[in-house]
């Protein structure tokens, strides 16, 4: 009976991982300018900029249709991608570590937020939480712009109240505003 019940739940997680690759195949960075068009992307990139002028934080937003085969042989999650992401885009490599990344993986209706440690030991997960939930929302109402620009302004308010910018001081723009597309 164990035998058989083992078999079984390697053969529904044969199954389970067969189906994950074939959702993130049927996804390509078509689907992300399809939800997101050239036009969305510079607004949000446009509001990054605005956002980073009254706080000396770091605001990243990356978009992924689906993650990479290596990721999905792996049996490796959206958060996972989200962390490396974090990594490679040097959110981490911010003067006060108050870099956050927001990151979208379609393919799985994913929304991970990661935040530098500056941030996040004065952040609640219960914050960090509204803030995706209020995103999932707005995606699953197909208003992924204005989810993200929501999402934008919540990430900002935190910023502003425990990194505020200085008056005296000119904003210092560490990383790009620019949405990555992968």
């Amino acid at each position: 009976m164990n035998r058989q019940t083992d078999h079984e739940s390697r053969h529904a997680g044969d199954m389970s991982r067969l189906g994950r690759f074939f959702r993130h195949r049927m996804w390509d960075e078509a689907d992300v300018r399809r939800v997101l068009p050239r036009a969305a992307l510079t607004r949000l990139s446009a509001r990054v900029t605005e956002s980073e002028r009254r706080h000396t934080g770091e605001i990243r937003l990356c978009v992924e249709a689906s993650l990479p085969i290596s990721y999905l042989w792996r049996g490796l999650s959206a958060r996972q991608r989200a962390l490396a992401q974090f990594g490679k885009l040097r959110v981490w490599d911010t003067e006060h570590n108050n870099g956050v990344l927001i990151y979208l993986l379609l393919a799985e209706h994913a929304i991970e937020i990661v935040a530098d440690r500056g941030l996040n030991q004065r952040v609640t997960a219960a914050q960090w939480q509204a803030i995706v939930e209020g995103l999932r929302q707005s995606l699953r109402g197909g208003q992924f712009e204005q989810g993200l620009l929501d999402a934008i302004r919540a990430v900002e308010t935190l910023l502003a109240e425990h990194f505020p910018a200085d008056p005296a001081t000119p904003p210092r723009n560490e990383l790009p505003d620019a949405v990555v597309v992968l």
